[in-house]
């Protein structure tokens, strides 16, 4: 069956697709799970793996237990911290992730064209197209997105649960407003072997594709496929410096701020002075005084809208699992 449709008469059921959800069952789109069950029914599949979580730090062994279980295509839905896990635990797997966004921000659904609308993702996941998509890790964990320290990092830990609730993505410019507050850190970075930067920092941000928050484009040139992380390192001192930053980042050129230095690489380490709290794809973690930073090239397959995936040399995506950078 080929996947080339969202439009028009559903295709008949794959009888060999065994089909599994792992939900954040706090997080809502639509109709919520029941209106997700009624149209995985009317697709033909009326029973399907079912995992529901409460907090996203589960979803790992969720997916894992779909993975025991032969599902040959795993529905995640939740938000970018939800996907994040799932990532981390499908890296290095053959079995397809299908994004349903039903969180604040959804930037990796954002960024690969998947519909904020159930029904349309439904679909983008039983007939869309299949891409490998590169992953990062930060001290051994996967993220798809970005993963930062620093302004970011403070921005996503002060918006509380409620306060995302109550004001939606509204919530991360209260935040953001206070994260640019932060004192500094000094810092060493060192991309492929060879130093960086050195000196002081208020934010570093590793990107495995362009958009952030906002529909901000901060690194205009991430491919989520090429085998490279982009990486941008933050100088600005305060309110105004941050100002400039993001006049640049709006402008599409954020290379251009005297703020920002940006550059790529497949292994990254950074070491801070003291412990500097960091994020993943939207999660927040505990401060650290290391990051080491590495890309893992075709590590994880993702359902997108017909057309979005490239063509490959050769007619088929890469192996994941193979060679690594050096």
């Amino acid at each position: 069956m080929t996947r080339d449709r969202e439009q028009g008469p559903a295709p008949a059921p794959d009888p060999a697709e065994v089909v599994a959800v792992v939900a954040h069952s706090r997080k809502n789109l639509g109709g919520g799970l029941p209106e997700l069950r009624r149209v995985l029914a009317a697709h033909g599949y009326p029973e399907p793996l079912w995992y529901e979580v409460k907090k996203s730090r589960k979803a790992p062994k969720r997916a894992r237990a779909a993975l025991d279980q032969g599902a040959s295509l795993i529905f995640v839905w939740g938000g970018d911290g939800m996907v994040q896990h799932c990532v981390d635990a499908l890296a290095g797997e053959k079995v397809p992730l299908a994004i349903i966004p039903a969180g604040t921000a959804n930037l990796l659904a954002t960024n690969l064209g998947v519909a904020a609308d159930l029904t349309r993702a439904v679909r983008t996941g039983l007939y869309g197209d299949r891409r490998w998509l590169d992953t990062g890790t930060v001290n051994g964990e996967h993220f798809a997105v970005m993963a930062g320290a620093g302004f970011d990092a403070r921005m996503i830990a002060a918006a509380s649960r409620t306060m995302k609730d109550r004001l939606g993505r509204a919530a991360y410019l209260w935040t953001g407003a206070r994260a640019v507050l932060a004192d500094r850190v000094r810092a060493t970075v060192e991309v492929d072997g060879e130093r960086f930067f050195r000196g002081r920092v208020s934010a570093v941000l590793a990107g495995n594709v362009g958009r952030a928050f906002g529909g901000l484009t901060v690194f205009p040139a991430a491919e989520p496929d090429n085998g490279l992380l982009e990486f941008g390192v933050v100088t600005a001192r305060n309110p105004a410096d941050w100002a400039r930053v993001f006049a640049r980042i709006a402008a599409g050129q954020p290379e251009r701020s005297p703020f920002v230095r940006m550059t790529c690489g497949r292994r990254i380490k950074v070491r801070f002075s003291r412990p500097f709290p960091y994020e993943l794809d939207g999660g927040d973690r505990d401060p650290v005084r290391k990051l080491r930073i590495r890309a893992h090239p075709a590590s994880v397959q993702v359902c997108v809208p017909p057309g979005a995936a490239p063509d490959r040399p050769g007619g088929s995506p890469p192996e994941p699992g193979g060679p690594q950078p050096a």
